[in-house]
């Protein structure tokens, strides 16, 4: 979702009810400067709109509705949006995942290639991926999710990376708090008897566990952060994994 125009809610009739996409951090805190290196801000003309992650020296991921707000560039090594030293990168074109049609319906992945390769150090890192189909993932984990946006329901944007704690929900449980239909190949975990979580204005941003990206920041619910709620739901990136890997081996999009 559009960072700028946060307060625009994104509305999905289905019967999942009305989605929001994925935000920014809820009862976190800054992020320190020497972490989470592989987090870039993906900006359209204005500005940020949504978060996403280094994979490697020329790709980024991200979530595929954050296409919508059509991004030019990506901003590495800084936590600051407000920096004046900032170096963004171009972005020369982007890959929606070929089935990807809206966040209801699940596949909401997408990788951008820049325009040049990052130089990497102690500013600039790429995070590691799953190595296999499976994240191999336990009810109850903590991992993190890290962003700029909104802390709250009715709160103004930030400017420092955040970042808050979040656990594991069993896949069950969380088809069974969004009710009905639910999208396949996908991860829940925070935003549901938690106060912790996600809210408007960091799509595209990493579920990180054990130091390894697992999920991409997809949807919560109504706009809402006033958790506990209902579990915020990211894409499994477990199950992208052949995809990923031929965009990066062969630099172009993969169908």
């Amino acid at each position: 979702m559009h960072a700028l125009g946060a307060l625009l809610l994104f509305h999905i009739v289905t019967s999942l009810g009305q989605n929001v996409h994925g935000s920014d951090i809820v009862h976190g805190e800054k992020a320190p400067e020497n972490s989470m290196q592989y987090m870039v801000s993906v900006q359209n003309k204005h500005g940020h709109v949504c978060g996403g992650f280094l994979v490697s020296q020329d790709f980024a991921v991200t979530a595929a509705h954050c296409a919508t707000d059509e991004p030019v560039r990506v901003v590495l090594g800084t936590h600051k949006l407000s920096k004046r030293n900032m170096n963004p990168v171009d972005i020369e074109y982007s890959c929606k995942y070929p089935t990807y049609k809206s966040v209801d319906l699940g596949d909401d992945i997408m990788l951008l290639k820049l325009s040049g390769k990052a130089p990497l150090n102690d500013r600039v890192k790429v995070i590691p991926l799953p190595t296999s189909s499976n994240a191999n993932l336990r009810d109850g984990q903590i991992c993190s999710v890290a962003g700029w946006g909104k802390i709250g329901t009715n709160h103004p944007l930030v400017d420092d990376l955040r970042v808050v704690n979040v656990s594991i929900l069993n896949p069950q449980l969380c088809r069974e708090k969004w009710w009905n239909d639910f999208p396949s190949n996908v991860i829940c975990a925070g935003g549901y008897d938690t106060d912790k979580g996600f809210c408007q204005g960091d799509s595209g941003g990493p579920l990180v566990c054990n130091r390894v990206a697992v999920g991409v920041v997809s949807f919560n619910k109504l706009a809402k952060c006033n958790y506990p709620d209902v579990p915020n739901v990211y894409t499994d990136i477990s199950k992208y994994l052949q995809w990923i890997n031929n965009i990066v081996k062969t630099n172009k999009c993969v169908q």
